[in-house]
Formats: C-alpha cells, structure tokens, sequence
C-alpha cells in the first residue's frame, strides 16, 4: 500500500534535477569569496562556528571603537560647541525627528522593540551616531579624545535599560552594570516592565560649572532613545559624588 512517504520521496525525485540545476545556477551567480565562505562554514563542527562569530564580533567591536575614537576626535568638543548641542536639540521630541525625516512615521510604538536602521533615514543614522560619540565624549573624554571640558566635580550617571537593548549602549557596557527587574506597571498596558529583565549602568563621569555636562547627557540620551532604544520612559538619574574611596 502507498503511504504519504512514497508519495514525497516520488515528488523529491522528479524536482531533484530542476533544482540542481536551478541552485548551480544562482550559486555561479553569487561572490567567489563568499562561496568559499560558505563551503567552509558547511564542513566545521558547531564549535568551531561559534569561535569563528566569537572572533568576528571581537574584530567588529574592535573596529567600531576605532572608528568612534577617530569621530570623537573629529568633533573637538569643549563648552562652546555642547552648548550649541543642547540649544540645538533641547526640544527634540519624537514627533519632530519624523516631521522633520529623521525617523519613518511608522516605526514601531515607543515602549515596543528596538528599533533598527531601516525605521531610519540615512540622516536619522547620522544623527544617532552624532548623539552617541557626543555622549561619548561627555562620559569618557578627555585630552586624548580631543575633549577640552574643565571638569570641577565627579558626578554618577545611572542608567536603567532593558537587557535586550543594551546594545544600542555597548560602549558603556565596561562601566558598572548591574541586574535589575523592573516593577512599572503602564496604565496604556503598552510597555508594563513588571519583573523585566533589565540592566542597571553605572558611569562615573566628571562635570563642569554650570551642569552643561549633564544637559549634554540627557539631550543625547533623549535622542538616542527616540531613535533606537524606543522606551516609553528611560530611567536615568545623576548625582554629585562628594568623595569616592576605594576599601579593602
């Protein structure tokens, strides 16, 4: 008696050859670097996969924080030109960054997913990279970065994230981080973070007479969630640290 297997392995059959045929063709099409790539990558075991993407994501990241060191020089940041940064961006709202064609008018809801590059246009890319070398250079910089702020005092940004979207802050994943769930209830329901997995960053930075330093964060941290991180409210808060010691 003919059962459904049969019937498969008889259709398998007849459409073997059309789709060979159909795979040399589009596969002759295709990089030759990229073949080799991919021939490669069929004949390694799973662990020898993930060292390969481990070690690629290890040069990726390497590359990214090159290419930041050389913007972030490029920008010259002293008090002049942040404060020109913040009267620039002091009403940025969401609603603006699509009127104005920074942002598709139908990204995703703010308290939904991360959003990705195609919810941008290339200058809403632009600006995005801008807000995060500018932050950048207002938590990190110094002489070596091209960065001229009298710093007078050290303050703590903390900064709370979902985990799933620290990415859109992986320089700042070398500060103190720490685990954190959430306990916000939204009365939209659009975005409830009850028991959420989230991220707690910590970075001690130093600011200037006048708390412009600070301004500077939160306009970055403002564009950079209507941007990316897509929360309804980010959690960030910033304190004077009077003294910090070390105990042993």
């Amino acid at each position: 008696m003919t059962t459904i297997q049969d019937i498969v392995r008889s259709i398998n059959r007849d459409l073997v050859p059309a789709f060979e045929e159909r795979l040399r063709s589009v596969l002759g099409e295709q990089d030759r670097e990229w073949l080799i790539d991919q021939i490669v990558r069929l004949t390694l075991d799973a662990h020898s996969l993930e060292e390969i993407d481990r070690r690629s994501e290890v040069e990726a990241r390497a590359r990214a924080r090159t290419e930041r060191a050389v913007r972030v020089r490029e920008l010259a940041l002293d008090e002049a030109a942040l404060a020109a940064f913040v009267a620039e961006h002091v009403s940025t709202t969401r609603e603006r960054l699509i009127a104005e064609g920074y942002l598709a008018g139908d990204a995703p809801e703010k308290g939904t997913v991360l959003l990705s590059a195609g919810h941008r246009t290339d200058t809403g890319e632009s600006l995005l990279r801008r807000a995060k070398d500018v932050l950048f250079a207002l938590l990190f910089g110094d002489d070596s970065t091209n960065t001229h702020l009298a710093r007078v005092q050290q303050e703590l940004l903390t900064l709370t994230l979902p985990r799933s979207k620290t990415d859109a802050l992986d320089f700042m994943r070398a500060s103190t981080e720490l685990a954190a769930a959430g306990n916000w209830q939204d009365p939209d329901n659009v975005s409830s973070d009850e028991r959420a997995d989230n991220v707690v960053l910590e970075v001690q930075f130093g600011e200037v007479h006048g708390e412009l330093v600070g301004a500077g964060i939160v306009r970055c941290l403002s564009l950079i969630n209507n941007l990316q991180v897509n929360e309804q409210v980010l959690y960030a808060r910033m304190i004077n640290i009077e003294e910090t010691t070390l105990i042993v």
